[in-house]
């Protein structure tokens, strides 16, 4: 490789969007706004920006070829920044972007003796590698599901995830909205079900009828007795999936857990690698699979997908907040994997970036359209470039 092929610069950007609504829904009982203006659930006892926001980066060759990458930017994105520039950068500058794996591995063997195996710094990875993968399908003008094998479908079904509402019937009455906007699973989240987790199951059924999906996003809320009981009375209902019933680190409580209840068991958004997978499908742990593109990036979402597949478990990517970039990627990787059933929706997202980028990813009649331009297909508008803070 020549060197003005290498890379040369890499620039990470915080993006933020405003909301009326915080994310998941208007505060309830036991939430509260912290002195630095994150919202705690009282819930789950997990901190939410108020805003949304992720970090960019924008990797630049010698040559001015230029790749998009991004993760979360949610709690403290310049942590974020400062891996880039401090760890990360020094370590690929001049390096070939077609090396993309070997890379991922060399930084992570960097800070493996440090016990950096998950958290910021994979994630800062993950920016990096979704960039690069990008990068490389803008240089060969490849899709990036052509790099990673070839698609298998060019429409990935969709299920809409939260409603974001004060009330219940508020929330009933956004459900069945999507549902006639094509959507045919709907996803609701515990944390702010403040009727009662059960309660709103049986509003939602009763409003939306049999032939709707339902799923229930459980946020890590219960020990393994009071998952599996939660869980056993809600089975008349027919959820798809109970996602994340125990903390991430209960692994046996999870099993213990997906045992003890007929509904399936879903998990996978807090993963950075095919290491926090294995342990958990060997033990029977999670019956769906939820890749996060945005802690994962491209490399190891291949890898803890195809391992899922490997045991015969499906794939259902997850998807949170962002500016559209992992996204994207999150949806051109799940059009090259066999695997993958749907994919999930956050309507209250993607429909507010979707002025940032030509090309940014749409929700059709309850399916993502994949794609068809080289790399992720994204070409960054002006609202973009004017939203991008230097971090």
């Amino acid at each position: 490789m020549s060197l003005r092929k290498g890379i040369a610069r890499l620039e990470p950007f915080l993006v933020r969007r405003a909301r009326d609504t915080p994310y998941l829904g208007p505060l309830g009982p036991g939430d509260r706004v912290d002195p630095r203006g994150y919202i705690v659930r009282g819930a789950n006892r997990t901190i939410y920006p108020v805003e949304d926001r992720s970090v960019v980066l924008r990797v630049t060759t010698h040559d001015g070829a230029v790749g998009w990458g991004e993760t979360y930017g949610l709690i403290a994105p310049r942590v974020i920044a400062e891996l880039i520039r401090e760890v990360i950068a020094p370590g690929v500058i001049d390096r070939d972007p077609h090396d993309v794996e070997v890379l991922w591995e060399d930084l992570y063997d960097l800070m493996r003796v440090r016990g950096y195996i998950g958290g910021y710094y994979l994630d800062a990875i993950a920016a990096l590698d979704i960039a690069l993968w990008d990068l490389r399908g803008r240089m060969t003008g490849l899709p990036l599901h052509k790099l990673l094998g070839g698609a298998r479908r060019d429409r990935v079904p969709a299920y809409a995830s939260g409603l974001p509402r004060a009330t219940l019937a508020e929330r009933v009455s956004l459900a069945r909205d999507l549902v006639a906007g094509g959507c045919r699973a709907i996803k609701f989240a515990g944390v702010v079900s403040h009727d009662g987790i059960e309660a709103e199951a049986r509003a939602l059924r009763e409003a939306l009828g049999p032939d709707v999906g339902l799923m229930v996003d459980l946020h890590w809320m219960f020990d393994r007795g009071q998952a599996s009981a939660l869980l056993q009375r809600l089975e008349p209902i027919g959820l798809i999936f109970a996602e994340a019933p125990c903390k991430t680190e209960d692994i046996e409580g999870w099993a213990w857990t997906a045992r003890q209840t007929r509904t399936p068991i879903a998990g996978g958004e807090e993963w950075r690698t095919v290491h926090d997978a294995k342990p958990r499908l060997q033990a029977g742990a999670v019956s769906v699979v939820q890749p996060e593109m945005g802690h994962t990036g491209v490399t190891q979402f291949m890898r803890i997908s195809r391992l899922a597949e490997s045991f015969h478990t499906p794939v259902i990517p997850h998807a949170t907040i962002g500016a559209g970039v992992f996204l994207s990627a999150s949806l051109q990787a799940s059009a090259a994997l066999q695997g993958v059933e749907m994919h999930e929706y956050q309507h209250s997202i993607v429909d507010a970036v979707a002025d940032l980028w030509t090309g940014a990813p749409q929700c059709v009649l309850g399916e993502f359209i994949v794609n068809q331009g080289p790399g992720l297909g994204l070409e960054p508008t002006d609202r973009l470039i004017a939203a991008l803070e230097p971090l």
